[in-house]
């Protein structure tokens, strides 16, 4: 078993990433030894492939063990569905001492994250990532939310939780998209912060796409220690460093918004995202050519999309309601070469030039 450690004082945690650890929940949990109930919070196509798996996991654990399952999708992670879960809990008598599981992808994982923090003022939980981009990025940090028509998890909280228990062989259930998805966030570390790592990923992406058992588990500890390392130095987006995580994500967010989450899903905007903040880098001569097309050709070889072709204007519109405008200015994070990245405060002007170029890079 690898494990990340996540340095956070009175709130660190481990990462453990291990082939088959769904099957043996039960031996890691015995640590929560005074937990009162278990609350397994996942979604219905989640359930349908693990739902089983991690109960019978949990069969010789103490506290009773109950499953909610919600609908899968983006539109979950609502006000809504986070009032259906708290119904849930008191239903089942859930106390400050229980312990909920989030079981699922980033969803999941936010929601219920979530629901963790603000239940009685704040409960434990711990991250039981199925997807990648839940196994590489979102299950980690203590960021939960929930989205909000102005814009994607504008409602939410830092909440780290207990422990975050990965286990690569769950990709194996996964559509190709959703491989696709999680590969954009992978290849984002390597931009933002080591570039052998990046070197490595364009090297081994035939057996990282053959989901390689070896190489994946190398791929996940790897985000995993970056990942650990910003949010152990900027836990709460104090010092601006935490910020390179967005990298991507200012314009992904807001072509995801504007398609209402169902024109891309959150990888492909990112991807996408990416490639305009490496064009708005090129035009203030921040980076050049040769970063925009290391990045292109590898999301493009791991299945993503790398072009934009819908309303621009629809963006502009939506990235001043986006929380990562502050005082109606737009901060970008931008690819200094490949392993560096800066934050900038970019005008609209060279915004909308890029997007209006139509060479939607």
């Amino acid at each position: 078993m690898n494990t990340v450690k996540v340095n956070l004082g009175e709130r660190s945690y481990k990462i453990h990433i291990s082939a088959g650890v769904l099957e043996r929940l039960d031996g890691m949990l015995r640590e929560y030894s005074d937990v009162t109930k278990v609350i397994i919070i996942t979604d219905k196509n989640v359930e349908r492939f693990y739902g089983e798996i991690v109960t019978k996991g949990l069969h010789s654990y103490k506290p009773e063990v109950t499953i909610i399952s919600i609908d899968p999708g983006e539109r979950q992670k609502s006000l809504s569905t986070a009032e259906y879960l708290y119904n849930r809990l008191f239903e089942h008598e859930v106390d400050r001492r229980s312990l909920i599981i989030a079981l699922g992808g980033g969803v999941v994982g936010d929601l219920a994250g979530y629901v963790a923090a603000t239940y009685m003022r704040g409960i434990a939980y711990v991250q039981v990532p199925t997807t990648l981009v839940a196994q590489v990025d979102s299950s980690m940090g203590g960021k939960v939310a929930v989205n909000h028509a102005k814009g994607k998890n504008l409602i939410g909280c830092f909440h780290q939780p207990k422990a975050v228990y990965i286990d690569p062989l769950a990709l194996k259930t996964l559509p190709r998209e959703e491989i696709t998805e999680g590969l954009v966030e992978v290849i984002k570390y390597g931009v933002i912060r080591d570039a052998s790592f990046f070197d490595y990923l364009d090297k081994h992406l035939p057996q990282i796409l053959r989901l390689e058992r070896k190489v994946l588990e190398e791929v996940i500890e790897n985000c995993c220690r970056i990942k650990a390392w910003v949010v152990e130095k900027d836990e709460r987006e104090e010092t601006g460093l935490r910020s390179i995580l967005n990298y991507g994500h200012t314009l992904g967010h807001a072509i995801e918004a504007v398609g209402e989450y169902e024109g891309h899903r959150h990888g492909e905007a990112v991807a996408i995202g990416m490639m305009l903040a490496t064009e708005i880098a090129i035009r203030l001569g921040i980076t050049d050519e040769k970063t925009l097309e290391k990045q292109r050709q590898l999301l493009q070889r791991a299945g993503a999309p790398t072009y934009y072709r819908q309303d621009a204007e629809a963006l502009f519109d939506f990235l001043y309601r986006d929380k990562k405008a502050v005082a109606g200015r737009l901060k970008f994070v931008l690819p200094v070469k490949i392993g560096k990245v800066t934050l900038k405060d970019v005008d609209i002007a060279v915004v909308k030039e890029v997007l209006a170029g139509g060479r939607g890079v």
